[in-house]
């Protein structure tokens, strides 16, 4: 195929997307594609992953193969094609019979620009057949892999079906291949390249950072009114996913927001799949819907206007704290990423890799990724930076806008405070948990502590300089830095590991955060939506913004798809900043593409002659 025109890329991107201008890497990737080379793309959630194969489809000759693990994620790719014009169809499981003959037939007779399959459903031998037979015919475009950390046994999405997909290369050798993910530290990268035969691939990595999201870590205080006290604050009235680890705890923490009037709605693996769908079809479709869940929810879910993602829980790795938070903000405006943390959370999550099924070297891969999220819980640096060098890159300067940039941490010389932790931990046995390690300290007789005789102990009582709640902070940051650890055969009771040694020998100094005495909030719901946030500070009280979502609402609902598949948060806030009077002023608004403008321009610009 002939190399195509900067010009043709750029004039399909204005007329199909709706964009004036390529971001980041996006035109390199699009020009190397479309002129046939093979390229791994590294680009975080909502840095514009899909129009690097998108493009290049409409613009070479045949159709573009899309294997995507997630039905849901086809389903939202597909509607959002189809309102820009694209022929673009799906097929997967959730199809009957008859719908998925319609969808092969389209293929099979060129009526089709994109097509969305599963890996099983390309891996089928039937399938492989109509492909060459396709490619004979009106010819295969090009094959995209969607989420390719899918691939990584290491990974957090592990899917066998991925390692198989190396047939494409194998069966299909003209074709070219972009494989696309948002999370992959460099052993990730290389499992992809060798997994997928990439080796001849162009690598196209993009910036990890994600300036739109403002990271928080606060310290676990009655976490549920510290949830509630965060979102009253900043987004009242916003749609937010919160994260748990168990689905007793999902269900839990939906039931206590609904009873305090948020519209917060529960989801995990183990609720029907009827309630369990049409509870992320309201998250989709309605403002303002808070989705509980554990991490079976997210990956796949394309909502651009997530304001806030929120972990009550610790996630297990880096990698998957990025990704989760990651689906806040996609839209590019400013979104938040709250997290409450203690030591509970690591005990528990040490506890559940250890006693898992998984070899023992996967243990110890998972550990390590586990350590590196507890080092940046506790980091006192930037937390932009900390996140962008776990994944080998480096950020200049300080993002200004963290918890630890806005609020700096102060540091304490906490050598004798741990030295006496270590020590207690040690002279109680290395078995006891830390509500009564520190009694000890403190100096109370509890019932245990009588029951052990430990008041007779050499550490009783000497670490009455500290409050309760500062020991707490001195031990939680001690198993975080590796100097405890929990024992599994003790029922989470602490116990000392080799880097304890040198502190107790006086051989090396431990500094800590200094942890600010948590101020209780009491939460009175007569204020909601009396903050709005700073993207919104202008708009929240203008009449206008609400006039235009209802028509957004209302156009979607008559089309049965997601608001934002009719227009993004984005484009409405231009609409509000240009205030276009004619369809030509509204072309070239960012997000307003040929079809759009023809299919919604005039209902939109009603709205706006109205308002004036």
């Amino acid at each position: 195929m002939a190399a195509m025109s900067n010009h043709s890329a750029l004039q399909r991107l204005h007329e199909v997307f709706g964009y004036s201008s390529f971001r980041g890497e996006q035109q390199a990737i699009v020009e190397h594609v479309t002129d046939g080379g093979d390229a791994l793309v590294l680009m975080p959630t909502g840095g514009g992953k899909s129009l690097c194969y998108q493009l290049p489809a409409l613009l070479r000759e045949g159709v573009a193969i899309v294997v995507s693990p997630l039905i849901a994620l086809m389903q939202d790719q597909v509607d959002a094609l189809q309102q820009l014009g694209v022929r673009a169809a799906f097929l997967n499981s959730s199809l009957d019979a008859e719908s998925a003959r319609e969808v092969t037939a389209r293929l099979m007779h060129g009526d089709l620009q994109i097509l969305y399959v599963a890996p099983e459903r390309l891996l089928m031998t039937n399938f492989l057949g109509l492909l060459e037979q396709i490619e004979l015919g009106t010819g295969i475009a090009l094959f995209a892999i969607d989420e390719a950390h899918c691939v990584s046994q290491w990974g957090h999405d592990f899917r066998p079906e991925y390692r198989q997909l190396t047939v494409l290369h194998e069966r299909f050798p003209q074709v070219p291949r972009i494989a696309l993910t948002a999370t992959a530290d460099a052993p990730t990268r290389a499992e992809i390249v060798e997994r997928l035969a990439l080796e001849n691939a162009r690598h196209f990595v993009s910036s990890f950072d994600r300036p739109n999201i403002r990271y928080r870590v606060t310290l676990k205080d009655n976490a549920r009114q510290q949830l509630e006290a965060f979102i009253e604050a900043e987004h009242a009235n916003d749609a937010g996913i919160i994260y748990c680890l168990s689905r007793r705890k999902v269900e839990e923490t939906a039931e206590w927001l609904k009873s305090r009037g948020w519209d917060a709605q529960p989801y995990h693996a183990g609720l029907d799949a009827s309630i369990r769908n049409a509870n992320q079809r309201r998250f989709l479709r309605e403002e303002g819907v808070i989705m509980v869940a554990t991490v079976a929810f997210g990956m796949g879910i394309d909502k651009p206007n997530v304001r806030f993602v929120a972990h009550l829980d610790l996630p297990k790795s880096m990698e998957g704290y990025y990704q989760e938070t990651g689906r806040a903000g996609r839209d590019g405006l400013p979104a938040n990423a709250w997290m409450a943390y203690g030591l509970g959370d690591v005990v528990s999550m040490r506890k559940m890799l250890d006693s898992g099924d998984a070899p023992e070297q996967r243990k110890q891969v998972e550990r390590q990724k586990l350590d590196a999220l507890l080092g940046f819980c506790e980091s006192t640096a930037c937390r932009h930076q900390t996140l962008l060098r776990y994944f080998g890159e480096q950020h200049l300067g300080d993002c200004g806008q963290c918890d630890n940039c806005l609020q700096p941490v102060d540091t304490w010389d906490a050598t004798q405070a741990a030295q006496m932790a270590l020590s207690c931990v040690y002279r109680t046995g290395q078995r006891f948990g830390v509500v009564h390690l520190i009694d000890v300290l403190l100096g109370k007789v509890s019932p245990r502590v009588d029951q052990f005789s430990h008041h007779t102990l050499s550490t009783f009582g000497i670490g009455k300089e500290l409050s309760q709640q500062q020991w707490s902070s001195v031990f939680r940051q001690l198993v975080a830095g590796g100097f405890l650890e929990a024992d599994i055969e003790a029922y989470g009771g602490l116990k000392l590991t080799a880097l304890s040694r040198p502190v107790l020998r006086s051989e090396t100094e431990v500094w800590l955060r200094r942890d600010n005495e948590v101020v209780k909030r009491k939460v009175s719901k007569a204020g909601r939506g009396a903050n709005a946030k700073e993207a919104y500070v202008a708009v929240s009280e203008d009449p206008l913004w609400y006039l235009l979502k209802d028509k957004r609402t209302e156009l979607a609902r008559e089309q049965g798809v997601p608001p934002y598949l009719i227009f993004h948060d984005s484009t409405l806030l231009e609409f509000m900043n240009r205030r276009p009077t004619n369809l030509s002023q509204m072309a070239n608004i960012s997000g307003v593409g040929q079809a759009k403008l023809e299919r919604y321009g005039a209902a939109f610009l009603q709205v706006l002659i109205n308002a004036i």
